[in-house]
């Protein structure tokens, strides 16, 4: 994604008052959340152990930052990419019974993303997990979590509106669904960013479903890790995969806008069959597998909230950089100064 400047772009907010906006959402935001999916809040790490699998390995390609621990015989550790994984081994090891779960504040370094509007070396996000029953591995279980999700995002945005009366809300009353598949067939001849930006146009807010699974052309819409997001089991409509994410159009940028990757996650069958699609039969062997193997922990639904990405969308900003302290190449910032995108 190249870097977008919009044409004619004016501050709704001053940047102090925009700091005391961002604390604000956040601090209402995340206790909604919790209250319409039965969450609670716990500690999470900044770092994990390497060689465990317990962190997220997002696509497969993007690297950790990692460092040697001194006093642990310069075993290393790295720091965390999202809590996919150890959100569900707490959930075990707290006994969390189904219908209730946990979500905490993820911060994270992704030093191979290329920083532009919505892309940051820092990421920070509200991870969540909740305890589910085999019952519940379904695709109208999923649809309902998501709902639940979009309406205490429709609810921020009110509570933004009534802080701030210019800033006008944007987002349709219901998220409309649609399988990867279904997407490409409407929309052959263009790219994933291409479909997500049309069918997230026409309908303001969308859950594409699927992501990670090869789609009839022989390509992914994008790129899952294999052991944690279920993207193989088929389901009630003949689809497969039970995970996607939740997508808005931004009037701002104008562009699709990802605001959460979320899904049922992996059970025994579908963690042995993803690992051997992505030929990583190999970390069958790593303390989260073979745990998940062996069934000690349970079945879970889980994702990832953007925090910024939200503040962004909500505050109507042009750059995550408005919302968060980062660092920036120098000049992407001087582009942004002379159209009065101001970073952090």
């Amino acid at each position: 994604m190249a870097l977008i400047i919009p044409k004619g772009y004016k501050l709704k907010l001053l940047p102090e008052t925009t700091e005391q906006s961002i604390k604000l959402v956040k601090m209402n935001f995340q206790d909604r959340l919790a209250e319409m999916l039965n969450l609670r809040r716990v500690t999470a790490p900044l770092f994990v152990l390497s060689g465990t699998g317990i962190n997220d390995d997002l696509n497969g390609v993007e690297r950790a930052v990692n460092f040697p621990v001194k006093c642990m015989g310069d075993r290393r550790a790295e720091v965390v990419h999202s809590l996919a994984k150890w959100k569900r081994m707490k959930l075990g090891a707290y006994g969390i019974s189904p219908g209730f779960g946990l979500y905490t504040d993820m911060n994270a370094i992704r030093a191979d993303e290329d920083l532009d509007n919505l892309h940051s070396l820092y990421v920070d996000q509200w991870d969540w997990e909740q305890s589910i029953t085999a019952e519940d591995r379904n695709l109208e279980f999923l649809k309902d979590t998501v709902r639940k999700i979009y309406s205490v995002i429709k609810e921020m945005e009110h509570y933004v509106y009534k802080s701030h009366s210019h800033i006008t809300p944007t987002l349709p009353k219901e998220i409309k669904f649609i399988q990867a598949e279904e997407l490409l067939q409407l929309y052959p001849d263009l790219d994933p960013k291409g479909r997500e930006n049309e069918i997230t146009k026409k309908y303001g807010a969308v859950f594409i479903i699927g992501i990670g699974a090869e789609l009839s052309n022989g390509e992914k819409h994008d790129g899952r890790a294999p052991d944690y997001d279920d993207w193989t089991t088929e389901t009630e409509n003949g689809y497969k995969g039970l995970n996607g994410d939740i997508m808005l159009w931004n009037p701002i940028l104008e562009t699709a806008f990802e605001i959460s990757s979320m899904g049922i996650r992996v059970d025994k069958t579908a963690l042995k069959r993803q690992l051997e699609i992505a030929g990583c039969e190999d970390r069958k062997d790593l303390e989260f597998h073979k745990a998940l193997l062996e069934e000690r922990l349970p079945l879970s639904i889980g994702g990832g909230i953007g925090q910024s990405r939200l503040c962004m969308f909500l505050l109507q900003k042009a750059h995550i950089g408005e919302v968060q302290a980062s660092i920036w190449p120098e000049e992407q910032m001087k582009i942004c100064a002379e159209n009065n995108i101001f970073l952090l």
